[in-house]
């Protein structure tokens, strides 16, 4: 059995190895619906979310500036992704939503993944799948703030 040390660094190149063989599939599965990578990872935080948001929340959720989230909207609507609707508490201000097929068509392309994924899952008993729900959690809220540390840090 390996002591905590060895456990905390095996932990720590998984996890390495893990983000770069995400951003690899990212990069492939953007190329599969004919996006870029941000496309992407926009459309599936947008799914996560209860209903639509503003173009300020996507900035928010994809850590991008005003500007290019505006642009990335853009792009999603032009491929026809997401739409544009006028806030009904403020007409001056629009919100986003995904369009009603932008779910189906994103299903067919993660079908297959989908399901390999879900193998993967299957593997771990409920408990087991309690502990890695966890440490994504609390790893995805520390890798948000770091980013934005590392954003507003000098230098940059």
């Amino acid at each position: 059995m390996p002591n905590r040390p060895e456990l905390l660094a095996r932990v720590i190149a998984e996890s390495q190895r893990h983000y770069a063989a995400y951003t690899l599939f990212n990069q492939a599965m953007a190329d599969r619906v004919g996006l870029h990578p941000t496309d992407v990872q926009c459309l599936a935080l947008l799914d996560l979310e209860p209903g639509p948001v503003t173009t300020g929340d996507i900035a928010r959720l994809t850590g991008l500036a005003s500007g290019s989230a505006s642009r990335l909207v853009d792009r999603l609507e032009k491929a026809g992704f997401v739409e544009r609707r006028s806030d009904p508490e403020d007409r001056r201000r629009a919100l986003v939503a995904l369009v009603p097929d932008a779910g189906e068509r994103l299903a067919r392309a993660w079908e297959a993944p989908g399901t390999a994924f879900g193998a993967v899952l299957e593997s771990y008993s409920d408990e087991q799948l309690e502990v890695i729900a966890d440490y994504l959690h609390r790893a995805a809220e520390v890798g948000r703030d770091q980013a934005r540390r590392l954003g507003s840090s000098p230098g940059r």
